[in-house]
Parts: structure tokens; sequence; C-alpha cells
């Protein structure tokens, strides 16, 4: 009797080669049972793959294949997507030449969850200065994915950054700008837009059903009724009142330095935060080694671990996969939450 088709791998965008992302990737292989890793395929280049591991003495075999033989793969070996040609970086050693693949290693992950190849996408992280230098004109790998689905959808798309760890997930409202700029670029359709994305995606993507959104004052106290700031009051407050208007539970607005304590942190779901630090430092310091960065927003699930490429340790094998499993994790849970929310036809 047949056991059904294998179930679609997580596609894995190798990133920066230089990085510690090609460390952590087969890190996460060798940990696939102890750790219950979901079946994943790397999108990137097999023969370096091959001589990382073979430098760090992995015992990681590599099986090019196409992804939908990944699952089958998966268990005696790293299944790997070959795209492009041979990488020219080293470990600690960033090459512009490898600019050029790294995007085409996202792209083609992209492609693979949006053609029904892969249920997922996480992503190893980048290098965006050596992108910058050979032409990489976005901010960041959020709008870059942003991009990407507006062309295999033909809609506009909002990349909303989540944070998620296993006690607290939060969400800046804005994100890599100075935090002098911070006031201006508020808004109460900002706020609410965002938070529209992210009730919608806690449901849809984390299987809460009725999700409740603690909401962050800006200034110290929340404003204290206008003498610490006015943002608060003419800002931030008209939008939480026009989620609740909408059925969505959200309160606030929060004195931040009230809201992450674990009393607090019983009262939300998410939290969302005004400003990148706001957002960031609490999640971080409560769960560094298993925070996920997870891209809401987008037609496709995308993760990542919460950390950068480490050039410093890159290719010592001092790597902690941590966070590359729990992104890869997080993944295949939020595809199996989202399969069941289109199976009860939402």
């Amino acid at each position: 009797m047949s056991s059904g088709p294998a179930p679609l791998p997580v596609a894995v965008s190798l990133g920066e080669p230089a990085g510690i992302g090609p460390e952590v990737v087969l890190k996460a292989w060798l940990a696939r049972r102890e750790a219950n890793v979901p079946p994943f395929v790397v999108v990137g280049d097999a023969a370096y793959l091959e001589h990382l591991a073979s430098r760090l003495a992995f015992e990681v075999p590599v099986g090019q294949c196409e992804a939908g033989q990944a699952a089958e793969v998966f268990a005696n070996a790293l299944p790997v997507l070959q795209t492009g040609s041979a990488l020219k970086g080293e470990p600690g050693k960033p090459h512009t030449g490898d600019a050029a693949h790294v995007t085409d290693y996202i792209r083609t992950g992209v492609d693979l969850v949006m053609t029904g190849r892969a249920s997922a996408l996480a992503t190893a992280p980048i290098n965006k200065l050596a992108l910058y230098a050979a032409g990489f004109r976005h901010p960041g790998h959020t709008e870059f994915l942003g991009e990407l689905a507006e062309a295999h959808t033909g809609r506009n798309v909002l990349p909303v950054m989540m944070l998620a760890g296993p006690q607290l997930r939060t969400v800046p409202v804005t994100v890599h700008i100075a935090l002098s700029k911070v006031p201006a670029a508020l808004s109460t359709s900002g706020i609410a837009e965002t938070s529209r994305i992210v009730a919608r995606d806690l449901r849809t993507r984390f299987g809460i059903n009725a999700p409740r959104l603690a909401v962050s004052g800006l200034n110290p106290h929340a404003g204290e009724g206008g003498a610490m700031g006015s943002e608060d009051d003419e800002i931030i407050r008209p939008a939480i009142e026009m989620l609740r208007e909408e059925g969505i539970d959200a309160f606030g607005p929060i004195p931040a330095d009230t809201m992450f304590h674990a009393a607090a942190r019983k009262r939300y779901d998410a939290a969302i935060c005004m400003y990148h630090d706001q957002a960031l430092i609490p999640v971080k310091t409560i769960g560094f080694d298993d925070t996920v960065n997870v891209t809401l927003g987008l037609p496709f699930i995308r993760t990542s671990p919460d950390h950068g490429t480490a050039f410093d340790i890159a290719g010592t094998g001092k790597a902690n996969p941590a966070s590359m499993i729990a992104a890869l994790k997080m993944a295949a849970e939020m595809a199996s939450h989202a399969g069941r929310e289109s199976g009860n036809g939402a």
C-alpha cells in the first residue's frame, strides 16, 4: 500500500558563503534526528558544502537532487539543489563575485515555495555590504523578499518583521532607521496595518484563533498624558481604537518598561513595538539562541536564524546551530498550520 507523497521540504537559501550560514546548515543536518529537524533542501553550491564539511571534519555526505527528491535523500545525505557556478569566497573572507549567487539562492528558494515544491523558506544570513558593492539596491533580505513576492503575485506586499522565541514574539513597526527618525515615521495607519498583518498571520500560520496584541508606547510612561510626548495619545492610541473596532484584540499603549516581564507576557500573543531595539532587546535577552526572525505579510512562509554572518568565527566549527534549527522547525510548523487553514477553506 502506498504511503502517500513525500512531505515537502523546507527550502534553505545558503546565504553568505563566507559566513557561518553554511556551517550551521551542516550542523542542522547532523542534528536532524536528535533535534527532530524537518527535511530541508539547501539551495546553493554542493562542492562548497562538501569542502567545508571536510575542513571541519563533519561526516556530512552531500546529495545533489531536485527539491522533490529531498525528503528521500535527507535521511542519509544533505540534499542540495545546485544553483549557479562555483563560489569564490572562503570562510571569513567574503568575495564580491559571490553576490550574484547569494541573490540567486534567495530567488530560487522563493520560486520553490511559490510553485509548491517546498513548504517554506529558511534563509541563512547575508552580508549586505558585499551585496551593496555588487549593486544590490535593497535595504536588506526582507525588502528583497517583498519584491520577489510582488513579482510572483502581481500584488503589493507589506513585509513585517517578527522576532519569535519560545516565550515572546515582538514586532517592530519601524525597523532599520535612526532612532531620531522614528517619531516622524510612525503613523496611525502604519501601526494599524502592521497589527492587522500580525493578527492575521498569528491565526493562519501559528494556529492562534483569537490573537491578543499588546501595543507599546513610544515615550517613557507611554507619554504620561502628554507630559513626555504626544505621539502615544495622538498616533498610537487611535490605531488601537481602530483595531478594536475591527474586532482585533489589541490594547495599549503600554509603557515599554512594564510589558516584557513574565506576568505581563501572559496577557498577549505578540507585542507590537514602535522601533527596532524596543522589540529586539527583550526577545533576544529572553531567548538569544532560539529566537527566530519571521517575515509576516508574504504569500509564503519565511524564517531565518536571528544572527548575522559572524565572519570572525566562520570556518572554525564554533558556530551555534540552535537558531537555524529553530528556524527550520518553526518554518515547518507554520507550514502545517497554513495547510490546515487552507484545508478548512479559509
